[in-house]
């Protein structure tokens, strides 16, 4: 006996706390907060432990050699994502992740510390972090029900933002009383932890697919279904900007902060402004009417290009941070509404192999900005180049509003009997159009357009209750 797919609800702020703490849900935040903690702890550990022991260019190197092969597996991880549980491969991820950190910790504390055996270790940690990433957001969609999702993402936006101030304080502290061995063995610890939630999860909904195809054919498969929805690609282009351009005011930023806005303390302040600011982005998520959420994630990302002017102006010290926060707390929205309206209109079948580009262009372009910034700014100075990038970001965000997918008004599903409906790796299915409703977040629906109004795309993998029967 098949038991008939749940049909979504809408997303309200009325949606009550207890509804969404469900047992997997728990160990979903859980072990994303343990991972996001774990890897936020790593550049630090490393820059602490090479600028005493190394030198910049090995530290270059060691980090370099997590990042490559990141990047060059996410596709391929995209494709293990969508043929296997999610749970499964983000347990098997943080595994190797754990292993590779405690090796490097025991390779601190041994010392001398061997370049060699720290580069191949970093490398086989960025090839697990690619693993790692790709099939969160397929995990959301079998775990949470879609009427909970954005509260659940908003959740994890928060967790992210905090292990982003947490673990390099933590880091300094351990470094200054133990050594960065232990920071190390705290990663590998942390991920030994998030895999020993993933590992007791027991997901009560599957993906539920045909017969998988081979692996290139998959992989043609999930560029093919990318192709397919224009306002992801555009999107996506346009975060790269926003990336790209963040990269130049981290590279740029301290430099103008501690000649003209008062030293160390001032970036310490714009910093501190910033956190505080995604946080409550983040919290206010799941709160706010937003009747359209790409419309909501543009203003969110083009909001960045206030910092970037006011640095480039030589504002004072209280209009960047303000600037700042403002962009922070854009970036705060933008991440949990972005990724609910993936996990809706994106196919579940396909997430993995079509979310993987979106992180494969983010993780590229913010390293590339930090490369470039300083050559830039030493050629031409700091202002002209912050200045084209705040021109850049609000130019391609703003102008995602000229795409009718992006202004679209999300639907709420009406209650209907919903039929599954199989996909195929290499031919995926083709979009249907929803209805809008105003001041509803995305859902599934079968009901068929009405006239005069706006399309919006649909998911059409089924996410099936397991027959129990067996």
């Amino acid at each position: 006996m098949t038991p008939a797919p749940v049909p979504p609800a809408a997303v309200t702020p009325a949606t009550t706390a207890s509804a969404v703490m469900t047992p997997a849900t728990r160990r979903l935040l859980l072990g994303r907060t343990f991972a996001a903690l774990a890897t936020a702890l790593i550049p630090t550990t490393l820059t602490l432990a090479l600028v005493h022991t190394g030198s910049g260019t090995e530290l270059g190197l060691v980090l370099a050699c997590e990042l490559l092969p990141m990047l060059l597996l996410l596709p391929v991880a995209g494709v293990i994502a969508d043929r296997f549980p999610p749970h499964r491969v983000i347990l098997a991820a943080d595994l190797v992740r754990a292993g590779a950190q405690l090796a490097i910790g025991a390779e601190l504390l041994a010392g001398p510390v061997r370049i060699a055996d720290l580069a191949i270790l970093s490398a086989l940690t960025g090839a697990a972090v690619a693993f790692g990433i790709s099939p969160i957001r397929t995990l959301v969609v079998v775990v949470v029900p879609e009427s909970q999702r954005l509260r659940v993402n908003a959740r994890l936006g928060v967790a992210q933002g905090l292990a982003q101030v947490a673990a390099p304080a933590a880091a300094g502290a351990l470094m200054l009383a133990v050594g960065p061995g232990w920071s190390s063995l705290l990663t590998g610890l942390l991920f030994v932890a998030s895999a020993a939630t993933f590992g007791g999860m027991r997901p009560e909904r599957v993906v539920r697919t045909r017969e998988q195809g081979p692996f290139l054919g998959e992989l043609r498969a999930g560029w093919t279904e990318t192709r397919r929805h224009p306002w992801f690609l555009a999107n996506v282009a346009a975060h790269g900007v926003w990336h790209l351009a963040a990269g130049f005011l981290l590279a740029l930023g301290p430099i103008i902060a501690v000649d003209r806005l008062g030293g160390d303390r001032s970036w310490v302040i714009i910093a501190q402004v910033g956190t505080v600011g995604v946080l409550l982005g983040a919290l206010s998520a799941s709160r706010l009417p937003v009747r359209r959420p790409l419309v909501a994630t543009s203003f969110g990302a083009a909001l960045y290009g206030l910092p970037l002017t006011a640095l480039a102006l030589r504002a004072p010290l209280a209009i960047v941070a303000a600037a700042y926060f403002a962009a922070m707390f854009g970036l705060g929205v933008l991440s949990p509404l972005w990724e609910t309206t993936l996990q809706h209109r994106i196919p579940p079948e396909a997430l993995g192999r079509v979310g993987s580009f979106d992180a494969l262009i983010s993780f590229a372009t913010r390293p590339l900005g930090l490369a470039i910034a300083a050559p830039i700014a030493a050629s031409i100075g700091t202002s002209t180049p912050l200045l084209v990038g705040a021109v850049l970001v609000v130019a391609t965000n703003v102008g995602l509003l000229l795409l009718p997918d992006v202004r679209a008004v999300q639907s709420e599903p009406q209650p209907t009997s919903a039929t599954e409906v199989p996909s195929t790796p290499a031919q995926l299915p083709t979009e249907t159009e929803l209805p809008p409703i105003p001041a509803q977040l995305p859902t599934k629906t079968e009901t068929p357009p009405k006239p005069a109004q706006l399309p919006t795309e649909t998911a059409h993998a089924t996410v099936v209750e397991p027959d129990r029967a067996g």
